[in-house]
């Protein structure tokens, strides 16, 4: 008599399946059937997987953090919302983390994705007005439509000393509470001069918006993207493989 025989002729039943000490345990027709398991396998984690890994971990951190704080998130070109982003935020730059943080650490740096969409892309640049730090745009007094809204979203780079997060808001702004300058509009305000956010100015008309993207003076996410950083990520991960890992056939 087999061990999976032996099992089934003593009437024993299990849901679903077992893995331990190297053995899988699982109900197959009726029947217990006990395999010896890979689980002592080594995960292939060659330094071309562990950079997709970690951008992959830091667009899921980032997308947490903007559905929190965003009530209305405007990502219109992939099937869904976090598709869209996601397609967008594997353009940034990778950023490691030990692995005791891996869900949890976002960073603030220029290119975060906040829309994407048909309407074109206002051109955003931080600068100055008479003396006074501001927000500049290529939006024309001229052309706009009735029907448009433009909405401000803020990024900040919060718990440098802890956890670092970055946490977003947004706001609507009106045209006649923005600044003109040499024919285009402008925000204007010390906020702008906080090397600790970022902003995005999208317009929306009707479900139409703008493709955006941060632009801030915040570089604080760079030491997170140093080989040392990589090498500290890596170990708490259980270092890397230098080619990927073969199963034996």
């Amino acid at each position: 008599m087999t061990m999976k025989q032996k099992y089934a002729a003593k009437g024993l039943i299990m849901i679903g399946s077992l893995r331990k000490a190297g053995v899988t345990t699982y109900v197959k027709q009726g029947q217990v059937i006990t395999r010896v398991s890979n689980s002592d396998e080594k995960r292939s984690n060659t330094l071309g997987q562990f950079n997709q890994r970690q951008k992959m971990r830091h667009t899921t951190a980032l997308w947490k953090m903007m559905k929190y704080g965003c009530k209305e998130m405007m990502f219109t070109q992939r099937k869904t919302a976090y598709q869209n982003f996601a397609s967008l935020a594997n353009r940034l730059p990778t950023v490691f983390v030990e692995r005791i943080h891996m869900t949890e650490a976002s960073f603030l740096m220029p290119g975060i994705p906040i829309s994407d969409g048909t309407l074109p892309t206002i051109k955003l640049e931080l600068g100055e007005v008479d003396g006074e730090p501001a927000l500049l745009t290529d939006l024309e007094k001229d052309k706009h439509c009735y029907q448009e809204k433009l909405f401000l979203y803020t990024a900040e780079q919060t718990g440098e000393d802890t956890i670092p997060r970055v946490r977003f808001s947004m706001r609507e702004i009106l045209r006649t509470k923005m600044t003109l300058v040499d024919g285009h509009f402008v925000l204007k305000g010390e906020e702008f001069s906080d090397d600790k956010k970022g902003w995005a100015l999208v317009q929306v008309i009707g479900e139409r918006c703008s493709a955006q993207t941060i632009v801030t003076r915040c570089t604080f996410y760079k030491q997170y993207t140093t080989e040392e950083a990589m090498k500290k990520s890596a170990k708490s991960y259980g270092g890397l493989t230098e080619a990927p890992y073969l199963s034996p056939q």
